[in-house]
Order: C-alpha cells, then sequence, then structure tokens
C-alpha cells in the first residue's frame, strides 16, 4: 500500500521572492508535498480557499459527463484540478514589467541579444485546452539591458494565462519594448494546439507561427539576421 504524501502549508511573507510576495497578497499558499518513501518533494501554489469552490464545480462536471466522482480513481479529481488549474493560469498574478525592471542595468551594447527556445505551456481560451511550443525573443538595446532569465519569465508571466497565441506574442513584444525602451524588439512563437489536435479539425501536425517586430526589426536586413539566428543551432 502506498504512503500517503504528507501535506504541510506554508503561508507566505514577505520576506519571500517578488513572485511569492504577489501571490500572499491574493491569499495564495505554498504547499510542500514531502514523500520521503517516493524520493522527492513537489512544490505547489495554489490559493487553498478558492480550491473547496472550483472542486465542487469540478465534481459537478464530472456527473454531468456521465462519471461518478465518488468512484476510486475519481475521488481527489476534483480537488487535484482545482489546484491544477490555478498553476496553469498563475501568471495572472505576475508583473513582468516589475520582472524586467528588477534586473535592469546600464550598458553600452547596441547589438542583438536573443533568448531563443524558450518553452511555452499555454491554455487556449477558446477551449481551455493546452496548446505548447517555442518562442523567440529579441531586442537591440538603447543604454539598458535585462537579466536573460527575466526575459523568460516574462514570456512565462503572460503565457500562464487563457490565452491566444496572437496576443500571446503582441504582450511579450509590448512588455519589453515598453519597459526598457530598446532599438527595437523581436517576437516570434512556433506553437501546436491541442484543440486543433485532439478535437475538431484533428490534424496531429500542424504548427502555428506568429511574430511581431519593432523599430530596428522592421528593417528587412535586422529581421533577416534575426531569423536566420533563431534557425541555426551554434552549440
Amino acid at each position: 500500500m502506498l504512503n500517503w504524501l504528507k501535506l504541510k502549508t506554508i503561508t507566505l511573507n514577505t520576506l519571500e521572492n517578488n513572485k511569492f510576495k504577489i501571490m500572499a497578497k491574493k491569499n495564495i499558499n505554498k504547499v510542500i508535498e514531502d514523500g520521503k518513501s517516493e524520493g522527492y518533494e513537489k512544490v505547489d501554489l495554489y490559493n487553498y480557499k478558492n480550491v473547496n469552490k472550483l472542486s465542487k464545480h469540478y465534481s459537478a462536471i464530472l456527473k454531468l459527463i456521465g462519471e461518478d466522482p465518488g468512484r476510486e480513481g475519481l475521488l481527489k479529481t476534483p480537488d487535484r484540478v482545482a489546484k491544477s488549474i490555478q498553476f496553469l493560469t498563475h501568471g495572472y498574478l505576475l508583473d513582468p514589467v516589475e520582472m524586467l525592471n528588477s534586473a535592469k542595468f546600464k550598458e553600452d551594447y547596441r547589438e542583438m541579444v536573443i533568448v531563443k527556445d524558450i518553452e511555452i505551456y499555454s491554455m487556449c481560451e477558446h477551449h481551455m485546452i493546452p496548446f505548447i511550443g517555442k518562442a523567440h525573443v529579441a531586442y537591440i538595446p538603447n543604454g539598458y539591458i535585462t537579466g536573460l532569465s527575466k526575459i523568460a519569465r516574462v514570456v512565462d508571466a503572460f503565457s500562464r494565462r487563457l490565452q491566444v497565441q496572437e496576443r500571446l506574442t503582441t504582450q511579450i513584444k509590448d512588455c519589453i519594448q515598453e519597459t526598457l525602451k530598446p532599438l527595437g524588439v523581436a517576437v516570434v512563437i512556433e506553437a501546436q494546439h491541442l484543440c486543433m489536435m485532439m478535437r475538431g479539425v484533428q490534424k496531429q501536425n500542424s504548427v502555428t507561427t506568429t511574430s511581431d517586430f519593432t523599430g530596428a526589426f522592421r528593417r528587412v536586413e535586422t529581421r533577416e539576421e534575426f531569423i536566420h539566428l533563431i534557425g541555426t543551432k551554434l552549440h
């Protein structure tokens, strides 16, 4: 018989990092599931007050589709999904502008900075089914740079919401442009949408590509250099 995981809830406080400060204000708790016999530690972030409310709705959904939420395999499913949906949409709690400003440095560098192959896991707002892929982001500094990890965090902050790929592309671009005020920003996203793979038209190999550019990247030669570099393996 499997040992049950021991749950320990830790109320967040203002000594934790910026991401968790925001969550603390919104009653988000950090839950550590510590199963020594399983050999791992899992961390979940969710608003425990909303778990019960969401769980009741998911239990009702199970009944409406013809399932029995009282059977063994589904007993904890409503709670699991209630926690899961909060993680999958936790981008609403994050401030991408604050992320960029937290690592904004003066630097006299005016060439292209590219962070490519950033994994994206988002939820289609039309069907609430995932779309997954990669983002390629570049900017040309104009007196200021930001920490490289902040670019990836901005992508996460916008993708962990109910989204459409077109808006996601533009939001990432606008955030970097308005916060760092660089000479230009380029964003390309390639993604597979499960809403058109496992339902609907059911095209298993389709890939959707979106792009958006500002400033210097509107020039053909600059944009072509960017496209060439994100398509080239240098390592």
